[in-house]
């Protein structure tokens, strides 16, 4: 479990692939410092676990599921990667519940720049599309952030300088791909009203 407020940038050292899975290394001081092998860490909002490491990186498997879903199967070594450790029971939940379990992808569309911040507007995928609404959460590339405006097929974010230095997003231009999380309530929500029209014993038994 993760809050999507981002502990450190990474960079990846290394990316081995195999027939149906790949290895990723990342060089993150921080995060290899205060984790050990099975810990969770969210890599651009995939959540990933360690299988080994050392005093400055970390080595997490990549399932195919993960790669076809993600960013993650178009990394390049020496590409940044926002990082955070999973949240630990009474620490502060500074942004909103997050998972690491990513909806899919979306693609910049616009960049306005204001006087003290970003606003950047995303494409938005149909089957996600009731899950953002204006005001809610949502995780880009690991981030909380809240959603400023949306529309049937794109939704916006403002970022604050603070974002735009200490995490991946100020590096992104037009055309872009990054990973999007929605919220967990919001999906809930989704699926207990789909099931609120069956019978109850065809919703027992599925």
């Amino acid at each position: 479990m993760f809050t999507g407020i981002i502990h450190e940038l990474g960079s990846v050292v290394a990316w081995n692939t195999s027939d149906d899975a790949a290895r990723i290394t990342v060089r993150a001081p921080r995060a290899a410092a205060d984790s050990q092998h099975g810990d969770s860490i969210s890599v651009s909002g995939v959540c990933l676990t360690v299988v080994d490491q050392g005093d400055d990186w970390f080595t997490a498997d990549v399932m195919a599921e993960t790669i076809a879903m993600s960013t993650l199967g178009t990394v390049d070594v020496g590409q940044p990667v926002n990082l955070e450790l999973a949240t630990m029971v009474g620490d502060r939940l500074g942004g909103h519940i997050v998972q690491g379990h990513i909806d899919g992808t979306a693609a910049v569309l616009e960049i306005e720049d204001g006087s003290a911040w970003r606003v950047v507007r995303f494409s938005l995928a149909p089957d996600v599309a009731a899950l953002v609404a204006r005001k809610g959460s949502i995780a880009i590339d690991g981030v909380s952030l809240t959603v400023s405006a949306v529309g049937d097929d794109w939704f916006e974010v403002s970022l604050i300088p603070e974002t735009l230095t200490a995490t991946t997003l100020g590096a992104r231009v037009v055309g872009d791909r990054v990973n999007i999380e929605t919220d967990i309530l919001a999906r809930h929500v989704e699926r207990m009203l789909s099931l609120s029209g069956r019978p109850t014993t065809e919703r027992s038994s599925s």
